[in-house]
């Protein structure tokens, strides 16, 4: 889904809990679930790093298909428009913060990563008057990519998945910087049109 939906875009109830909605839910609940798992021990078993790769990947499967039943059932929904991008953010960041604390990512990608999924957060808010931004398909892509490295990182034996890992991540920041600059523009571009 691309491009600004604006507050009477065709959808159900903006505040109707449906099946999408709560896969979105789901995925939400399995953050915490996801970071408990990964830190059991001293963070590095390979049990447990798999366990935490286990409900990761389950979470990432909610994010494909909440979208695509969202669409094909018609159940789109002004809630699922704002908790999705949410849901993925606080998937991606508890990640992200969980695998820096262990000494496998570098603070400064985290950071980069996190201070853009936070700005893009507060422009959604900024103009939710006004409409709301749906994600791009640059920032699915952006979100695939940061999800397919993440998982990498986490598999306890990387060895030359550790190579992909670093490329895959590479590409995903330069995704998600220039994603950002779009959102900021998308953002001022529905706020001067939605002027009176």
């Amino acid at each position: 889904m691309t491009g600004v939906v604006s507050g009477t875009a065709a959808a159900e109830p903006p505040g109707k809990l449906n099946i999408p909605n709560s896969l979105t839910v789901a995925r939400l609940l399995l953050v915490p679930v996801m970071v408990v798992v990964l830190f059991h021990g001293d963070g590095h078993e390979a049990a447990w790093r798999w366990g935490a790769w286990a409900v990761f990947a389950v979470a990432g499967v909610t994010d494909l298909v909440d979208g695509n039943l969202a669409r094909r059932r018609g159940s789109v929904t002004e809630l699922g428009k704002l908790i999705d991008p949410i849901a993925d953010k606080a998937l991606i960041g508890a990640s992200l913060v969980s695998l820096s604390i262990l000494g496998d990512l570098p603070w400064v990608l985290t950071v980069v990563i996190l201070v853009r999924e936070l700005g893009v957060t507060l422009l959604r808010l900024w103009v939710i008057q006004h409409g709301v931004i749906a994600a791009s398909r640059g920032g699915k892509v952006k979100t695939l990519l940061q999800s397919v490295s993440i998982g990498l990182f986490l598999l306890p034996h990387p060895g030359f998945f550790a190579v992909l890992a670093w490329t895959v991540m590479v590409f995903a920041v330069g995704t998600t910087l220039v994603t950002g600059g779009d959102y900021v523009m998308r953002a001022v571009r529905l706020r001067r049109t939605a002027r009176p």
